[in-house]
């Protein structure tokens, strides 16, 4: 009899021992990666946040009385430039909300320097200005890569912490982890252009 309650215990706590060991490095895996295209999708912000003086003061040279738009995109990308989102800040709703608006007033800012730009026909010939053009809107292009891959990467680590056998073993050897943040955009992203000629 002892022998079948041995055999028994064994049936069910060798398959759990090989469950953890299997799935052990999955959570931190993923976690990983979450955090590496996090830092990809901020790497593009700061690509455009860094190209954004460069095309501003092009834009100057030719519309010297369009000052208020300056100003905007200036202080857009100021405010920008002094929020940091790191790994840890993905759990907070709030700072990536916050995060999220700023990047919002400084893509609206954008918008209204390039009607700007439609304004003054000699500048959209200016090889600068159509470089410094192609490369925002490349750098755009690759945020928008960036944040698809930003949501894949938290979708897969939101599953492996919400399914078996991932839950189980979370639990057990990785109760820090916790369902991160996937992002988001705000309602004024949602909202359909108003194209006014």
């Amino acid at each position: 009899m002892k022998k079948i309650l041995i055999l028994i215990i064994l049936a069910i706590i060798v398959p759990l021992i090989y469950l953890i060991i299997s799935n052990y490095n999955n959570v931190p895996k993923l976690d990983e990666n979450v955090n590496e295209k996090w830092s990809q999708v901020q790497n593009q912000y700061k690509r455009r946040a860094d190209l954004i003086p460069n095309l501003v003061e092009t834009v100057k040279a030719y519309a010297q009385h369009e000052k208020s738009t300056f100003t905007e995109v200036t202080e857009a990308r100021s405010k920008v430039s002094q929020m940091n989102i790191n790994a840890d800040s993905l759990n907070d709703k709030e700072a990536m909300q916050q995060f999220s608006n700023a990047q919002t007033g400084l893509s609206s800012a954008l918008s209204k320097l390039m009607v700007v730009v439609e304004k003054y026909p000699e500048l959209k010939a200016n090889q600068n200005f159509m470089a410094l053009q192609s490369q925002l809107e490349g750098t755009e292009n690759r945020i928008t890569v960036a944040r698809k891959d930003f949501i894949e990467a938290v979708k897969l680590y939101n599953l492996e912490l919400r399914t078996m056998p991932g839950k189980l073993v979370a639990a057990i050897v990785h109760p820090e982890a916790k369902i991160k943040e996937i992002f988001s955009a705000s309602q004024t992203e949602q909202d359909a252009p108003k194209v006014k000629f």
